[in-house]
């Protein structure tokens, strides 16, 4: 049976930890057709929360906890990550929050997706039947999709909807054993998960994104603040250079993606709309435009742009699949019976 090993870290979660570990010993892990374990990390709380774990481990085999002086997220996750691979002999391990933003109900389908063949699993907010908290204020929303957009962006990953989530699980062999992770960026800040993320990434054969409910906090407030996020999105920006050859690809694509479109309008403004496109293009696009906009210069130039804009999509879309992503497929209208 496979050891799927859930990492915690918990700095004064005194009164969330005592709630999780019941939850997921008692309702969540005998749903589960693996050995499952929880290891807390508890990163020199003074409320209390070490020895309400330590009660816990006693309480329950699958329970277990370390202890390590307050040195960071990152330091936490990887001082668990490292205990449950040498220690717990761990097969996968699920990176999961103490404060309940992560509901313990999502467990199950983040290690069934595992189990099913997957070495690398997203809980993401951002597919059908994943989401934020509806009580967000549409400020916070904002921030946190295009702080997501922002990083799938620069890293130059647009497979993956949701790069910023703090639930993963991934597999040991062939992902997180092929990753130093002391060496990992940012270790005392939140950032280091984007260095974890972008390395499990390119680890892993095959990778999946289960539907998140992401909740708000039960108790006390979040940890994270603009501080933590501008951290986040210099890294990142760090890692998208440093991929040097996948950004220069981007970049080639862009560029003769941009050429198509300037030499296909100088070319049609100089056959004065005349060629075999134009003729299909002017009734269809420039005409319907100066018609119901008036027959300027500037209404004719806007309808060549956009007739324009029926070519170089598809050229980008079509580029980009067989130089970079590499997915592209003969549509079915395309085929012959």
């Amino acid at each position: 049976m496979e050891k799927v090993v859930i990492v915690m870290p918990a700095w004064n979660e005194v009164e969330n930890i005592k709630s999780m570990v019941e939850v997921l010993t008692q309702d969540e892990f005998p749903k589960i057709g693996a050995d499952m374990q929880l290891l807390i990390v508890d990163n020199h709380s003074t409320d209390g929360t070490a020895e309400a774990a330590e009660d816990a481990s006693k309480k329950y085999n699958n329970v277990h906890i370390i202890q390590q002086k307050n040195s960071g997220l990152g330091w936490a996750y990887v001082s668990g990550m490292q205990y449950a691979i040498d220690e717990l002999k761990a097969d996968a391990i699920l990176e999961m929050d103490a404060d309940f933003q992560h509901p313990p109900r999502f467990v199950k389908p983040m290690v069934e997706a595992y189990l099913s063949g997957a070495e690398y699993v997203i809980g993401s907010r951002y597919i059908e039947g994943g989401s934020v908290p509806k009580e967000w204020a549409a400020s916070r929303k904002a921030i946190s999709f295009f702080g997501n957009l922002f990083i799938r962006t620069v890293l130059l990953n647009f497979k993956i909807h949701d790069l910023t989530t703090g639930f993963r699980l991934s597999k040991v062999r062939g992902v997180l054993d092929k990753i130093e992770l002391v060496k990992l960026r940012d270790l005392d800040k939140f950032a280091y998960k984007v260095d974890l993320l972008y390395q499990s990434l390119k680890n892993s054969k095959k990778t999946v994104e289960v539907p998140l409910e992401f909740a708000s906090r039960t108790k006390d407030k979040s940890k994270f603040n603009w501080k933590e996020m501008v951290a986040t999105f210099k890294l990142a920006i760090i890692l998208g250079i440093k991929d040097k050859q996948r950004f220069i690809k981007f970049g080639v694509v862009g560029f003769t993606g941009f050429l198509v479109n300037y030499l296909g309008l100088e070319f049609l403004k100089r056959m004065g709309l005349t060629t075999y496109w134009a003729v299909i293009v002017q009734p269809l696009v420039v005409n319907g435009a100066t018609t119901l906009f008036g027959d300027t210069s500037l209404i004719r130039l806007a309808g060549l742009l956009f007739a324009l804009f029926l070519v170089v999509v598809p050229y980008n879309y079509i580029v980009y699949n067989l130089f970079i992503w590499r997915t592209w497929k003969i549509p079915k209208f395309f085929k012959r019976d």
